[in-house]
């Protein structure tokens, strides 16, 4: 799998998100998504979010995930992110 085709299906899961993912070896992915479907969620919660999005593919196609998961007002307070999407 591709970081494009993560952040697709992720982005799909849960409409309105901001996702970035990140890889250099198509196994190995980072991904930080911003999204209002994680209010009052602790970040187990807010992680099995996320692999629910991506189902079978984790294991399989993706060896191993890091989530950094925020609410859009926790993104909004990290020091120099003011303005910034995870995107960029």
């Amino acid at each position: 799998m591709t970081p494009g085709e993560i952040s697709a299906l992720i982005s799909a899961h849960l409409p309105g998100s901001e996702v970035s993912v990140a890889s250099e070896d198509n196994t190995h992915f980072n991904a930080t998504v911003v999204s209002s479907a994680f209010e009052g969620l602790r970040p187990l919660g807010r992680h099995r979010i996320v692999y629910e999005a991506l189902g079978s593919r984790m294991g399989r196609e993706i060896h191993a995930l890091s989530i950094e998961a925020h609410t859009p007002g926790e993104w909004a307070r990290l020091p120099g992110r003011e303005t910034e999407t995870p995107r960029g």
